[in-house]
């Protein structure tokens, strides 16, 4: 199968180490993975302000750049989100590129998401072995599309890791605080949620948080070291990744 990679960003800038675990535990499964270079933002940063316009020219590179994509595959439930829930009412009018984002939103696919509902991959079944206690924060945006709670299913795929100790966090449903502008418009609103989230962590007593959308990671993380608590912040396909020796650790 071939399989082009939409990075996202932040993962681009910030967690490249998510990207190239996915490309590594794809080509293992022994797919093609091709990434096209003139991809680039996919809106959402614009959207959430109430800039449609800016929005829609984003949208429309970036529909055009995967329109012979097979398969579209990212490492973030937020930017997937962006695609299959906001993509479509942006074009409302134009229906050409209203047909052209559906088409996308069809075969755009959260990574995690991939592995299970796509390809039918069980962990276990792969052999991935990978040792650690670690607690998961639930990511909002896999809500909005279609996993319930926004995270119980990944917990399943977590616990299907031998090794791997997992601790609940409490309070999963609750958001970290981030929301993209949120965290600009309404800080104090959401320095309060997000030390609560950090609370949560430290009662798990898990030394990693797997977190696998990067604005969660960055807000998450930056509390985290601004409260004192040493943690370490990886995502799933990193796990993954280290899990089947296709990456070496670099943590403790």
């Amino acid at each position: 199968m071939k399989v082009d990679l939409f990075i996202t960003c932040l993962a681009d800038s910030y967690y490249p180490r998510t990207g190239i675990a996915v490309v590594k535990i794809l080509e293992h499964l022994g797919h093609e993975v091709c990434f096209p270079k003139e991809q680039t933002c996919c809106g959402q940063p614009m959207f959430n302000t109430g800039y449609k316009d800016d929005t829609r020219t984003i949208a429309k590179k970036m529909i055009d750049i995967f329109a012979d994509s097979d398969i579209v595959v990212t490492p973030s439930g937020s930017c997937a989100a962006m695609v299959h829930e906001n993509f479509e009412t942006l074009f409302e009018d134009d229906p050409v590129y209203l047909k052209k984002a559906k088409e996308l939103a069809a075969k755009t696919h959260e990574f995690i998401l991939f592995l299970t509902d796509v390809l039918k991959v069980d962990l276990k079944d792969l052999g991935v072995t990978w040792q650690g206690k670690a607690t998961y924060h639930y990511s909002c945006h896999l809500r909005e599309i279609g996993v319930a709670g926004g995270g119980q299913k990944i917990v399943d795929v977590i616990k299907q890791i031998d090794g791997l100790e997992y601790a609940q966090i409490e309070k999963p449903e609750q958001c970290c605080g981030f929301g993209g502008t949120f965290a600009v418009k309404y800080p104090q609103i959401s320095g309060s949620m997000v030390e609560d989230k950090v609370d949560c962590i430290k009662k798990t007593q898990a030394d990693h948080v797997i977190c696998n959308d990067a604005g969660c990671t960055m807000n998450i993380s930056g509390s985290c070291e601004r409260n004192g608590h040493s943690v370490n912040f990886i995502s799933l396909a990193e796990i993954i990744a280290e899990g089947l020796g296709l990456l070496e650790k670099d943590h403790a």
